[in-house]
């Protein structure tokens, strides 16, 4: 309840920003997505109930293959809005690319262990086999790397053995015993969890241990500054109607029902840990407190994850959240 009151409270504020602004009624956002990515349940909840042109815009969905399909379609101009993180946007904006990012969930990767395992802790993570998603520079699987030297004083990454692959994979490998544990991307630990598997750590705790006073975002809408400076009251209207999509996804389980079949929940334990999960993710904080801690966040990773992960940039670009947002305008 108090997590809806402080999501009613965010959407009153963008309902204030944006009152009285929308000038260019029907403006056309192009929006690339994954094929069969999370993101789709709410765009098309967006679609579906109206809240793009309620708010002055028309979404234009582009599907896409992957996610480096995505970003070069952003960064030639073939799209105005996909969904990234702000690492990517960050050494864009170092390199000289004006991307910026408003947040979309706060649901991020977490060690999995499967049903009667002796993992407890993350101490007893030592010797055994893990699964990680994203590649040896996740910054789930960084963070997490953080949280084991902090808290457990041992290194994550040389006292374990690693396996590296694909999503759908490693879930698998977890499920036919090949793996003592995994961590993989929300969605995918959400269906392990209906089938009785554990949630170890999430990197939402890694985070808190390494400065966050609250949870960050994983990804966000990302587009290019220069464009929305043309485009403001259009890329607000935007913004607003993701907005409106959240606070009804999140209070209301009929249009849950409508998406069922877009989810491809195997039964409905899945379902039902599936829209749990995405509630879980709605951010509810200030943008520019969540900035702040992606912020310190950063810091972090640039040290470890050195410049194969951020490029030359030893901080977070100025700029990588909408200053728009940020500023409260």
């Amino acid at each position: 309840m108090e997590k809806m009151r402080a999501l009613a409270a965010l959407v009153l504020g963008f309902s204030l920003a944006i009152a009285g602004s929308l000038a260019v009624a029907g403006e056309t956002v192009r929006v690339g997505v994954l094929k069969f990515g999370t993101v789709n349940w709410e765009i098309d909840t967006i679609r579906h109930y109206g809240l793009d042109k309620k708010n002055g815009v028309e979404i234009d969905v582009v599907p896409l293959a992957g996610n480096e399909a995505t970003r070069i379609a952003l960064l030639s101009g073939a799209v105005d809005i996909i969904v990234s993180d702000w690492l990517f946007v960050s050494r864009q904006r170092a390199e000289g690319a004006p991307l910026t990012f408003v947040p979309y969930s706060t649901s991020v990767g977490a060690i999995m262990v499967p049903p009667g395992s002796d993992i407890a802790t993350l101490a007893d993570l030592k010797g055994k086999t893990i699964g990680v998603a994203g590649g040896p520079l996740d910054k789930s699987w960084l963070m997490l790397r953080g949280l084991a030297e902090g808290k457990a004083g041992f290194d994550l990454a040389g006292q374990t053995t690693q396996a590296f692959a694909a999503p759908p994979l490693l879930a698998e490998k977890l499920r036919q015993g090949e793996l003592d544990a995994a961590i993989n991307y929300w969605h995918y630990n959400a269906r392990l969890e209906a089938e009785g598997y554990r949630m170890l750590v999430s990197a939402q705790a890694a985070a808190a241990a390494l400065g966050a006073n609250g949870d960050i975002s994983a990804i966000g809408y990302v587009f290019d500054e220069t464009w929305a400076n043309d485009h403001v009251e259009s890329v607000l209207g935007f913004v607003k109607a993701s907005r409106d999509a959240k606070t009804l996804l999140a209070s209301s389980d009929e249009p849950w029902l409508r998406l069922k079949p877009m989810m491809k929940a195997d039964d409905e334990a899945v379902f039902d840990t599936l829209v749990k999960r995405y509630r879980q993710g709605i951010p509810s904080r200030p943008i520019a407190a969540e900035e702040a801690d992606t912020a310190r966040i950063y810091d972090y990773l640039a040290r470890i994850g050195g410049e194969k992960l951020v490029g030359k940039a030893k901080a977070m670009a100025p700029g990588t959240f909408w200053s728009i947002l940020t500023n409260g305008t």
